[in-house]
């Protein structure tokens, strides 16, 4: 019998707001253990919420950069549950009105992932496991959160993925949240059963939690899938439960039985007014939206000529793409700027964070010009690498470079008038050649390169002095 894989997933997204959902304290990540912390966040009797404001246009954003409806009018529910974790022993959320819904991604290869809604709510605490104790750090606990909630229409491991990578990319692109996975911005719950395939019936769904690296997510849905399925080749039933995923095993562990929405007796928090949305704060926000990663890769490929996998690369930072697009400006070919990127400086700028952040110590201008100096022929593409090597080590432009080097870039170079000169100051290398010692053209061509200082094209040069051996 054949199984199919069907998934879902609740993508968990911090904002990046300068203080929390309903109270003033810091949203930094890091700090000492609750020193962001105030009686709001903690669950303090008497202390009230006050909601903020860029919190529910960040996730008006998110919406509009998935093909979200937005519900003009919304508001905030209580979900109780008991947990350490949680100070107030109730998350506010929203549950029959979140402020985005039907939504979609489309995937490489044009399949659509639809999108039921994206709510707002708050984080909560940490849990931290040390000597055989658990203590509780709020300093995440009231960190807004979006949490985008797809239909059960993924079918591999691999969809979910990138699924996942571009919906990182989208959200980092209009600005809303870093969606740093090992900082717990980007964390992920997958919704997995296993149904004979063909059928359109869903089988019993586990829930694995707080998936935070792309590989253990590819990691986790594998393991359940295979775990799933030899339980029913087996006879045995698959149970509605919550787990967690050990990276070391690579396998799914029980935490508890799963809840349904009636466990968490949801209902409008009394303290926070509903949020309405006139049609002048939608289209304001949807003009804040900027040109989003697919249709930048599509513009790469089709304007510059660049190959997809350097324009998705270059794309996957929106910082980056910024950059290159300053240093393409005036261009005949940027290709060759997205080179010295994806070279040069991707091996200088070389995590995630850094290229995040890209903190570049030259502005785009100066890769401008220096791609103009090889287009102008000015100088050579060796040449170029050397000198961009030192423009990002001084941080100065190509030409004071160059005339820290000595070499002028008015000087005219006559191609022609040097390989006659190479040609005719080294006899015995002609002669070599003209014995069928292919090596020495090599020689003639660097005495061609040493004259020019190292600006000539040694492949036009080449070309030169081959017509000048036949005579």
């Amino acid at each position: 019998m054949k199984w199919e894989m069907v998934v879902g997933l609740e993508t968990h997204v911090e904002l990046a707001t300068k203080s929390k959902i309903f109270c003033s304290c810091s949203t930094q990540f890091g700090g000492d253990p609750n020193s962001h912390c105030c009686p709001v966040c903690t669950g303090q009797p008497g202390a009230l919420p006050f909601l903020n404001r860029q919190a529910v246009e960040y996730t008006v954003m998110a919406g509009l950069a998935l093909n979200c409806e937005i519900n003009r009018y919304s508001k905030m529910d209580r979900k109780h549950y008991v947990y350490p974790d949680l100070p107030k022993a109730f998350q506010v959320s929203q549950f029959d009105i979140p402020l985005c819904i039907n939504g979609h991604l489309e995937l490489s290869g044009g399949k659509m992932i639809n999108i039921n809604r994206i709510q707002l709510e708050e984080d909560a605490g940490k849990l931290i496991h040390e000597g055989g104790k658990i203590l509780v750090d709020y300093n995440r606990a009231g960190v807004p959160l979006i949490e985008i909630v797809t239909e059960p229409d993924f079918r591999s491991a691999e969809e979910v993925v990138e699924y996942l990578e571009k919906l990182q990319g989208i959200l980092r692109t209009i600005g809303i949240s870093d969606c740093r996975m090992q900082e717990g911005s980007l964390r992920c719950d997958v919704n997995i059963s296993v149904r004979e395939e063909g059928s359109s019936q869903l089988g019993t769904r586990a829930e694995i939690k707080n998936l935070n690296s792309f590989s253990f997510v590819q990691a986790a849905i594998e393991y359940e899938f295979d775990r799933q399925t030899g339980l029913l080749e087996a006879g045995k039933p698959v149970f509605q439960e919550t787990l967690s995923f050990d990276s070391v095993s690579g396998k799914t562990l029980n935490m508890r039985e799963k809840e349904d929405a009636d466990d968490y007796r949801f209902f409008p928090d009394p303290d926070i007014p509903a949020i309405i949305l006139s049609e002048e704060d939608i289209k304001r926000l949807r003009e804040c939206i900027p040109e989003l990663p697919e249709a930048r890769i599509k513009r790469y490929v089709s304007e510059y000529r660049l190959p997809e996998a350097d324009a998705t690369l270059i794309c996957k930072y929106k910082k980056v793409a910024d950059f290159f697009d300053k240093a393409s400006e005036g261009l005949k070919n940027p290709a060759v700027a997205a080179s010295f990127i994806l070279t040069q400086m991707f091996s200088k700028i070389s995590t995630e964070v850094a290229r995040e952040q890209w903190a570049s110590p030259i502005p785009p201008e100066f890769l401008r010009d220096l791609v103009l100096l090889l287009e102008e022929k000015k100088i050579n593409h060796n040449l170029a690498k050397n000198i961009f090597t030192k423009m990002l080590e001084e941080g100065k432009a190509p030409k004071s470079i160059l005339e820290a080097e000595g070499i002028s870039t008015d000087e005219v170079i006559d191609l022609d008038e040097l390989c006659k000169s190479a040609v005719y100051t080294n006899p015995g290398a002609v002669e070599d050649y003209k014995k069928g010692k292919k090596k020495a053209l090599q020689a003639l061509i660097g005495n061609v390169m040493r004259q020019s200082r190292g600006r000539a094209d040694a492949e036009e040069a080449r070309k030169i002095l081959l017509e000048l051996l036949k005579e």
